[in-house]
């Protein structure tokens, strides 16, 4: 496997739609940075939020999440609570080819703040809108920008697909649109 330098990856989103919609170059100036970057590819966080409640006090279970436990907010910004998280989503949609596969990594703007993103990698073949899970670590609340970067996606490509990739699988996330929720 090799790591895929800025132009493997316009080529790949501009002829396979691997990225939709795509920004060639890395957008900076006054945003937290998105588009491609030397070796990845910065995503952008949408404005769909659901921001984790306590109100109801239920129990987290991945196996029965309870979607009352979620706040929605569509907005341009996004207050996460203290020692609390939110879940929000990709404006890119993604189409992962069959030899490859992503790492993605918060960053480190909204690292140095206390604020951390978890996405899972992105398999070989699936496709989508990220899933995003963020968290305030800090006992302050957080601002999160909407339309601005979240995270960079590193990718990885095999020297020979896989032998079972996740649409093969039927995984359960394939083709998810908007914030997706736990499943079984």
């Amino acid at each position: 496997m090799s790591i895929k330098p800025d132009r493997w990856i316009k080529k790949m989103a501009l002829e396979h739609r691997m990225i939709e919609p795509f920004v060639e170059s890395q957008t900076r100036e006054g945003v937290v940075s998105y588009g491609v970057s030397s070796y990845g590819y910065d995503i952008r966080v949408a404005d769909d939020f659901k921001v984790f409640t306590n109100i109801y006090n239920t129990v987290v279970d991945p196996k029965n999440f309870d979607p009352k436990s979620f706040v929605d907010i569509k907005a341009d910004v996004c207050i996460i609570p203290p020692n609390s998280f939110a879940l929000a989503r990709t404006i890119e949609y993604f189409r992962i080819p069959r030899d490859v596969l992503t790492v993605c990594l918060g960053k480190s703007t909204y690292a140095r703040c206390g604020i951390i993103v978890n996405v899972t990698p992105f398999e070989p073949e699936w496709e989508g809108h990220v899933t995003i899970e963020i968290s305030n670590t800090t006992p302050l609340p957080a601002k999160i920008y909407a339309n601005e970067g979240i995270a960079q996606v590193v990718f990885f490509q095999s020297d020979e697909p896989c032998d079972v990739s996740y649409k093969d699988k039927k995984g359960k996330y394939q083709a998810q649109r908007g914030v997706t929720l736990p499943k079984v």
